[in-house]
């Protein structure tokens, strides 16, 4: 269970307000106008922005001063972020060990991961020669093997087509129930929320709203989800 107590994030002239309760091991996706907030909520909840008011607790446990590397979240950004210089194992063994000393039992739990998402026997190569669908699943890789129990997403698959979009949506639901995670994901597509998340959370001006189900909100979206889906 993820608790925004009364809290206030600001990045810029711009404050994002949160006081809302995000249920453990289901899937939230996170919806409304650019520039309303999503981004922000995520990079608050990873510690990269610190809260200005309030209190941040996950499964119990007070973060709101804790530094990203301790929290117990992933986040995986819509870039993938991967190093070009190196290999795709050698990306994905990040999630291990920053340092890359991988011991030999690590090596081979990347190779497992890189085959449990499709990629075995590519990692070797350079993330210029994978495909936007291969990257993506790399960088999931990366996040998973961390084995944090909260996975942040923010729009990581925007840049994907309809059907390879498909496939990543179906993959993450796939590994979220495998592992129990909780997941919250920033979607501009009304069609990938309904795929994948079991509530959705509406961020607009400023403002992050209590999550709902999704079925019920979809069906009578509030008026700022109605005016951005038009």
């Amino acid at each position: 269970m993820i608790t925004l107590d009364n809290v206030t994030l600001g990045q810029g002239g711009f404050a994002l307000s949160a006081d809302v309760t995000f249920r453990r091991g289901v899937c939230t996706a996170i919806m409304g106008p650019s520039g309303g907030g999503k981004s922000t909520l995520l990079h608050g909840l990873a510690g990269f922005l610190p809260a200005r008011t309030g209190r941040i607790t996950v499964a119990g446990l007070d973060v709101t001063d804790q530094p990203p590397a301790v929290r117990p979240v992933s986040l995986l950004f819509q870039d993938n972020n991967l190093f070009p210089h190196m290999t795709i194992a050698q990306n994905v063994g990040l999630g291990l060990r920053p340092d890359l000393k991988l011991t030999d039992d690590q090596h081979v739990r990347v190779e497992a991961m890189l085959a449990d998402m499709g990629l075995e026997g590519m990692g070797a190569r350079r993330p210029a020669a994978m495909s936007g669908g291969q990257a993506s699943r790399a960088a999931l890789a990366r996040a998973l093997l961390r084995d944090k129990p909260v996975l942040l997403l923010d729009e990581p698959f925007a840049a994907l087509g309809p059907a390879m979009r498909a496939d990543m949506m179906a993959l993450l639901r796939r590994v979220m129930a495998d592992k129990a995670l909780t997941v919250l994901i920033v979607s501009h597509q009304p069609e990938d929320a309904a795929r994948i998340a079991d509530d959705i959370a509406v961020v607009a001006e400023g403002r992050v709203a209590p999550p709902q189900d999704r079925e019920t909100l979809l069906a009578n979206p509030p008026g700022a989800l109605r005016d951005y889906l038009g």
